[in-house]
């Protein structure tokens, strides 16, 4: 008795799978467990330790490769890699139930622990303890969306978390140096974007240790870069503004 194993067919094990459906169709693709979320948060930038193979499948359990027109039909390409780079970062990945849990757990004690890392009590500026932010995150019912990144999510907690406890990002300390001519103009225009000026100097140029969001701090740099032309400059003097001990409650 002959065993015949069709040509549109690949056996694979130990597969995670990630799922897309597009233009009617589904499409599959066969990844290594455990190396997918590590692409989708930017940690493994290498296809070949994410993927199994570069075939793109209608059903990876069963073996079956997609069709060729099928493919350039839903992604207007029939570049395999680009294909499976789509899927990668749009499809679902398909897990049990118990892996499932075990990956939201882990992603809930992330995001709890970028919170921690990042944010203080704005009365106190002590940081929150790790422990602390995941009993916060289960009093409001935070649900964990297993195919956004958990510094997106930890942005997101912190805004939630902002309407029922005293919670703010920690400030970073910089040091801004103005040239004389534009100091008073550039001043007006970093006011609003400043949170605290600790000390301000005027001698040939305009020098201030200031207090910021981090989330300006973008925003800072380029007003300083094209307002002065590149003749003034930004220095990072530390990027958590925080007390010694952590907070509690």
């Amino acid at each position: 008795m002959s065993i015949f194993t069709p040509t549109n067919q690949i056996r694979l094990t130990n597969v995670a799978v990630v799922r897309m459906k597009k233009g009617g169709k589904r499409f599959e693709i066969a990844c290594y467990k455990n190396k997918v979320m590590s692409w989708r948060s930017g940690a493994e930038k290498d296809l070949d330790e994410v993927l199994q193979t570069h075939s793109v499948f209608v059903n990876v359990s069963k073996g079956q490769v997609a069709k060729k027109d099928d493919l350039t039909k839903a992604f207007e390409t029939d570049d395999l890699t680009e294909i499976c780079k789509q899927i990668l970062a749009k499809g679902e990945l398909q897990v049990s139930d118990k892996e499932r849990q075990t990956q939201l757990e882990t992603m809930f004690r992330d995001i709890a622990t970028i919170v921690a890392e990042k944010c203080v009590n704005p009365e106190t500026k002590r940081p929150y303890t790790v422990s602390l932010i995941e009993r916060a995150m289960k009093d409001i019912h935070y649900s964990i969306k297993a195919n956004k990144s958990t510094k997106q999510q930890a942005l997101e907690v912190i805004r939630q978390l902002k309407e029922s406890m005293a919670i703010q990002r920690a400030h970073m300390r910089l040091r801004l140096v103005l040239p004389a001519k534009e100091a008073k103009r550039v001043k007006e225009k970093l006011k609003p974007l400043l949170q605290v000026v600790e000390t301000e100097d005027f001698d040939e140029e305009l020098e201030m240790v200031c207090l910021v969001d981090p989330g300006c701090f973008r925003e800072i740099d380029e007003l300083i870069r094209c307002e002065t032309k590149g003749k003034g400059s930004l220095e990072v003097l530390s990027l958590k503004d925080v007390e010694e001990g952590d907070e509690k409650l």
